[in-house]
């Protein structure tokens, strides 16, 4: 990948393009997680081994702990500080739309990939606005569906969501990855769940698997 120059949007964020120019691309929106930076998910992208346009915006909010960002504070696990979640939420949504208009993306090729908390905005803006999105990859996250926010669930019939969960993840306990599967079952979203005996990591596994799926849903080739 190389990196080129952001335009002028509502978050920070870092941009990157496949070496074969093209006229638009498929793209990865990669979405961090609490006490990171843009960078983060980088080396995930790049280890999928596909061509890709990846956007990787930063949080608003410092996160004094690390000296990262974070998207919002916490109430109690699972469950998000209503006032920063909405805040970042709202940039986040802006955010999307300014990326959609101002890089050349293949609308019909966009992809939320989240970890952690990057995993619950990427829940939050594509279940607000599905048909906006190709599909929705969480790693180590949840759905936030105690937020009270206006998800689209009529409108998630068929729409690729990728979960990666640990089954000794720490931080997010299993079962929230059990109940946001279940939502997105009872909406008919076209589901690949998938646990990993690990903790709140991703593993070489996670993207072996996240590689075929991302193929598949974007009309990749396999490679030679």
């Amino acid at each position: 990948m190389k990196r080129g120059e952001p335009i002028t949007a509502s978050l920070q964020h870092a941009v990157f393009y496949p070496e074969q120019e093209r006229a638009n691309y498929a793209a990865v929106v990669a979405i961090h997680g609490r006490g990171a930076d843009a960078y983060d998910l980088l080396p995930v992208v790049e280890s999928l081994g596909i061509d890709l346009l990846v956007i990787a915006p930063r949080a608003p909010r410092l996160y004094a702990p690390s000296g990262g960002y974070t998207w919002y504070d916490l109430m109690d696990t699972g469950i998000p500080e209503a006032k920063t979640f909405n805040e970042s939420l709202g940039l986040l949504r802006k955010f999307l739309m300014e990326v959609r208009k101002g890089y050349p993306i293949n609308p019909a090729k966009l992809i939320l990939l989240g970890f952690s908390q990057g995993s619950v905005m990427s829940y939050a803006a594509g279940l607000l606005d599905p048909n906006s999105i190709r599909g929705i990859v969480a790693l180590s996250g949840y759905i936030p569906h105690k937020s009270g926010l206006p998800f689209e669930w009529s409108k998630v019939a068929n729409l690729p969501v990728f979960i990666s969960h640990g089954t000794y993840d720490e931080l997010i306990p299993l079962s929230l990855a059990h109940e946001s599967a279940e939502l997105l079952r009872k909406a008919r979203a076209n589901l690949a769940y998938n646990e990993y005996a690990m903790g709140h990591e991703v593993r070489e596994e996670t993207l072996r698997d996240l590689a075929l799926w991302l193929r598949g849903v974007l009309g990749e080739p396999d490679p030679i």
